[in-house]
């Protein structure tokens, strides 16, 4: 029996699968509906709708649909479409509605406006002259088996590159190729629609992509980034006829697309928002591990809280998970708080859920290991409960998942931003320092900027990574005025040796009687730039940059939660106890301000508390991720935030 169930379990599994990759794609012309357009392929309008949404709402010409295989046309047929003959004048008389109009021509209120675009931003008033488009009805043959092709993905093509290119969004890409990864590998073959070549879009490197989010208008885009209708419509005629939609990629100038990060995302105040007083039920699932504590004896806890950094770490996010909890019952939000002690096992996450109801959840915070936090996140997505990685990046980003830690690329993407944002690096000199195993970023920054000098870590005399260099490889490069110096590398060695000899190039020089700037940054800021042989009078000196997922808090400034934390806990909060804070006082406050978490966790809400900010985009066919982060310094043996300057 069981070996029957697995056979008919891979049947259904391999069907499913060859299903999903029998697509085809259809540019809509002027006049066709979604039901004449299924009548052409054989298949019904809610298989289109199904891998269509937005067809209900927008269905313009020269949008691309998907559209399923029919498991029964195969030979050209001869099929109906509607062609543009002419227009009739016609004069608005009193009571007249676009609906009684479009009865009276039988045509739809769409094809009204779209013939007479004022009418999507102004009302019809009487006396109007409009233009009644008139179709006269042809027969086409239409071969419809070509209207996918195979495409080879060429260097430095991603998703966004080939949807822009071949008029799609990047979520239809991948319903065209459901066995796509994340990136696009050089020569990949996938699936795209069979255009003409001419109608292939050039991505130009002169110009800057931006992709339209869910719900935004061109009044929203206006605000972001600066550009008015007629000016997106005229770099991107196509919104002429289909108007904005989610996902549709839009070409802008480059500084606009450089600057979309940054441009007036307005710090969310939550408090002045909070309309939602009911009760909010939270779960928080810790590793404390109390099973292994014998909790009669007061020495071996104590022992147990400085040996084991698991029960040390969870026991402070726990204080400020509690510290949340307070502050906001001070803001009238109650909350009922339940903590469960994971173990730091899968099984006893399991076992759990299994004997929990989680249903009822407004959102759940941890597990903290990603093998843990995997398991609850793939138990509690059936029931779409809210769960929240606290201090790990998520193995899968299901629909329920929501990623706090912003990813490598991400806080990658802001370093670089931030350097363009800073300085004009076409008269600047910047330098790109790292060992053969950080080739790749190496690379990737000298592609963002050309100009770059690379310089990489010696071999020693076998050949092999030395992770050193030599006064000579970088004496006669650094000028005078400013200098940026990347350097990238997971290796302590490297750190200590390339932060000390470049701070010698820094700063006045009596002999050549000229003034260098050196300032000393990294994409990714490890372990090995905390090394007890790293120099933080060097790294000071050096102003040293860095991307980071959260920001030290000021001690010489007056901060309330600070100053509670201390007299409730006789002690500072260290980082985990802050993030526990943080993290939960987001999460009461925006469930406070909306139903649920989905919709209190808009890309435009961006939130800041004592050390970290959160500031969420929803990925397609997945969860939420933090995209919200700092770039901080060194500055007088201090951290602090770089605030947009060197």
């Amino acid at each position: 029996m069981k070996k029957f169930l697995l056979g008919i379990s891979l049947v259904v599994l391999f069907s499913f699968n060859a299903i999903a990759q029998e697509y085809k794609t259809h540019k809509v012309k002027a006049g066709e509906t979604i039901e004449s357009i299924a009548k052409i392929y054989l298949v019904t309008p809610f298989d289109i709708y199904a891998l269509n949404p937005d067809a209900k709402e927008n269905l313009q010409p020269n949008i691309v649909l998907i559209i399923p295989n029919s498991r029964i046309l195969k030979d050209p047929v001869k099929i109906e479409t509607q062609q543009l003959l002419n227009y009739k004048s016609h004069k608005v008389k009193r009571k007249e509605t676009l609906y009684s109009i479009s009865k009276k021509y039988n045509i739809t209120i769409e094809d009204i406006k779209k013939h007479n675009t004022r009418l999507y931003s102004e009302n019809l008033q009487k006396g109007d002259k409009i233009n009644i488009p008139r179709y006269k009805t042809v027969l086409v043959t239409s071969n419809i088996g070509n209207t996918i092709k195979k495409y080879k993905v060429l260097p430095k093509e991603g998703k966004w590159r080939v949807a822009y290119k071949f008029g799609i969004t990047v979520a239809e890409l991948e319903k065209l190729n459901p066995k796509m990864g994340d990136s696009l590998q050089l020569g990949e073959e996938i699936n795209v629609p069979n255009i003409a070549d001419n109608e292939e879009k050039i991505v130009e490197e002169t110009s800057g992509y931006y992709t339209v989010l869910p719900k935004e208008g061109f009044f929203r885009l206006k605000i972001k980034l600066g550009l008015t209708k007629e000016e997106l419509e005229s770099l991107n005629p196509e919104l002429v006829d289909s108007g904005l939609k989610e996902g549709m990629i839009l070409k802008v100038p480059l500084d606009v697309a450089n600057n979309i990060e940054s441009a007036d995302i307005k710090r969310s105040i939550l408090i002045d928002k909070i309309n939602n007083f009911e009760t909010k039920r939270i779960a928080v699932m810790l590793p404390f591990r109390l099973n292994r504590i014998d909790l009669d004896s007061v020495q071996e806890v104590k022992a147990m809280i400085r040996k084991e950094d698991l029960l040390s770490i969870s026991l402070d996010f726990h204080t400020g998970v509690l510290m949340a909890l307070d502050s906001a019952k001070q803001l009238g939000i109650s909350t009922k708080l339940d903590v469960f002690d994971t173990r730091a096992q899968i099984s006893q996450v399991t076992s759990i859920l299994r004997n929990e109801d989680f249903s009822n959840y407004d959102a759940v915070i941890g597990p903290f290991r990603a093998d843990n936090f995997e398991r609850a996140a793939s138990m509690l997505k059936g029931e779409n409960v809210p769960i929240v990685s606290p201090v790990t990046k998520p193995k899968n980003l299901y629909n329920n998942v929501f990623q706090t830690i912003p990813s490598e690329e991400l806080l990658r993407k802001k370093m670089i931003q931030f350097v363009k944002r800073s300085t004009d690096t076409v008269s600047k000199h910047i330098f790109i320092i790292s060992d053969s195993e950080h080739r790749a970023v190496s690379n990737l920054l000298k592609g963002e900027f050309p100009l770059a000098k690379q310089i990489f870590s010696r071999k020693d005399e076998d050949g092999k990574e030395g992770h050193y260099i030599l006064l000579e490889d970088v004496e006669e490069l650094f000028k005078e005025g400013l200098n940026i110096v990347f350097l990238e590398t997971k290796n302590e060695g490297f750190v200590s040796n390339v932060s000390s000899m470049i701070n010698g190039f820094n700063g006045v020089d009596e002999e050549l009687e000229i003034e260098r700037e050196i300032i000393l940054m990294t994409t990714n800021k490890n372990k090995a730039f905390e090394g007890v042989n790293i120099s933080n009078y060097d790294l000071s000196k050096l102003k040293f940059h860095y991307p980071s997922v959260n920001r030290a808090f000021n001690v010489e400034q007056t901060n309330s939660f600070v100053t509670r934390y201390k007299r409730v806990w006789k002690t500072e909060p260290n980082k985990y106890a802050i993030r526990g804070f943080d993290l939960t006082m987001d999460i009461l406050l925006r469930l406070s301000t909306e139903d649920d978490l989905y919709k209190a966790s808009n890309n435009d809400i961006e939130t800041e508390y004592v050390e970290n900010k959160f500031r969420y985009s929803k990925r397609i066919f997945g969860g939420f991720y933090n995209q919200a982060a700092y770039i901080v310094k060194y500055h007088e043996l201090k951290i602090v935030d770089a605030n947009n300057d060197f």
